[in-house]
């Protein structure tokens, strides 16, 4: 909106506006608006939770010193949607399409954790939609996204060729270009294209989900990689640097810069509020939407390799639960003394904020190492 009124309507009669045709203004804009949003907002909205008596509910077989938690205002991912939809509109070019595919995926996903919030809220329980219902609307959330993107490779806008680590010219293409060669192989073309984004959209959803259980755990790696994506979307959508480090580049792809900028902001904002011990917690409606937004990123920005090492700690966390329930139900045997991992070194003796800090740098090692990999080609 202030794109269009003051680059496009303006500028052309004041020149100083032409500061709104620069991504990087726009990107510093995006992400101090979405910041000032959480952090003034926040304890408006954490005060209307507690007189709706909207608190987390608490699982049972959890450990126990999470009991104290319960009834803490929970559904602040609300708060941190508005943060980051607000200056995305604001600061974007709205006739960009990459911008409304990651507004409708962050939109989308967090709609779906509405849903299973509301649904614990409203039965006083820890569990909202089964795990079979909360896949399936993922997966139609993920199909639109898909057929989004089909449409726009269709008219040459959307790039098939991903970017692989260490690789400067080799870059497999999505839909396989053999299977297209022949009719009859076109459907296991566009099966594979679809399974591929539900391991990485869904996935990554899923995986920040999962991570969301310790005070400021899930949105402090989420400032972490928002952070790292924002670095990517600024050099992928730069003509020079995108070349220069051989990235599969997309005309106005640098849009989502400001996009992940947002959402920098508006996590560290949230961050402010859940930190240990945690005002608000953001429930599903924040943990779904941000993770499936950022898988969604990725696909866009051809990057999604890279994504498994910027949220490695997202990755490492669903993977926990993944071996622990394959190991119990195959041989009725724990590997680890509770998932996901963060539980079991808590288990271990760790307290809250050695478990999440230590997790924090983590992560912020393996989103430098995806960042230095872009050299290393």
């Amino acid at each position: 909106m202030l794109y269009w009124l003051f680059f496009e309507t303006l500028f052309p009669h004041f020149s100083p506006f032409r500061i709104f045709g620069f991504v990087t203004f726009r990107t510093l804009a995006a992400s101090i608006t979405a910041f000032l949003i959480a952090v003034l907002a926040g304890p408006w909205f954490i005060r209307k939770m507690q007189q709706m008596q909207i608190g987390q509910q608490i699982r049972s077989d959890g450990p126990e010193s999470h009991q104290s938690k319960k009834g803490t205002p929970t559904m602040g991912g609300l708060l941190i949607l508005g943060s980051v939809i607000i200056p995305t509109l604001l600061f974007t070019n709205l006739q960009n399409p990459y911008v409304w595919v990651a507004l409708f995926s962050l939109v989308g996903f967090g709609l779906i954790g509405f849903v299973d919030d509301y649904s614990k809220v409203k039965k006083s329980r820890s569990l909202g939609l089964t795990a079979r219902q909360k896949m399936l609307l993922q997966i139609v959330v993920m199909v639109l996204i898909g057929i989004w993107l089909l449409v726009l490779h269709s008219k040459g806008m959307y790039d098939m060729a991903i970017n692989v680590p260490f690789f400067k010219n080799y870059r497999p293409s999505l839909l396989i270009s053999s299977l297209l060669a022949t009719p009859w192989t076109y459907p296991l073309a566009f099966v594979l294209f679809f399974l591929f984004l539900w391991l990485v959209i869904v996935g990554a959803s899923n995986a920040v989900n999962l991570t969301d259980g310790l005070d400021g755990l899930a949105i402090g790696l989420m400032v972490i990689a928002s952070g790292a994506m924002t670095v990517l979307s600024y050099v992928s959508g730069h003509a020079q640097f995108a070349n220069y480090l051989g990235l599969t580049r997309l005309a106005g792809s640098a849009e989502l810069t400001i996009f992940c900028a947002a959402l920098t902001g508006a996590s560290i904002g949230f961050l402010w509020f859940n930190a240990h011990p945690a005002e608000m917690f953001m429930g599903d409606v924040g943990a779904l939407a941000l993770g499936g937004s950022m898988g969604v990123v990725a696909v866009l920005l051809k990057q999604e390799i890279l994504l498994l090492f910027i949220g490695g700690v997202y990755v490492i966390e669903l993977l926990s639960v993944v071996i622990q329930v394959a190991s119990f139900k195959s041989t009725g045997k724990r590997v680890f003394l509770m998932a996901p991992l963060h539980h079991h070194f808590e288990k271990k003796g760790w307290n809250e904020t050695q478990v999440v800090v230590r997790f924090w740098i983590a992560g912020l090692v393996m989103a430098l190492f995806a960042l230095t990999t872009l050299k290393l080609r």
